[in-house]
């Protein structure tokens, strides 16, 4: 089994910026992908971010060029900076950790972006 807790949600303004935090722990094998995806009300679940254990990283078009994720040395908790924030950029953001076996998700953080 593997555990996320996820940090960093709240409220920003149009133009600012927000950082969440995954930490993982339990059953972490060395090679895996973590990422971040949301849901917005009523649409369905997109990616945002993801990044491997070898550090290669794909990003989703919306996000592409304002968000950057990262993970640290350990390679248990990634963290998803996150720049120029949108309205749109509202939703429900969900941390993912998929090893050879399975995957696993994060209770979820809210990120509202709102003047």
């Amino acid at each position: 089994q593997v555990q996320l807790v996820e940090s960093g949600g709240g409220l920003a303004q149009p133009g600012g910026s927000l950082r969440l935090s995954c930490a993982a722990s339990g059953s972490i094998y060395n090679i895996y992908n973590m990422g971040w995806y949301r849901q917005a009300p009523g649409k369905q679940r997109e990616l945002v971010a993801t990044i491997t254990s070898g550090g290669s990283t794909n990003y989703g078009e919306s996000v592409e060029g304002r968000f950057t994720i990262s993970g640290d040395s350990a390679g248990n908790t990634v963290y998803l900076q996150m720049n120029s924030l949108k309205p749109e950029d509202t939703a429900v953001y969900y941390c993912n950790y998929q090893s050879p076996l399975r995957g696993y998700w994060g209770q979820g953080t809210q990120v509202t972006v709102s003047s």
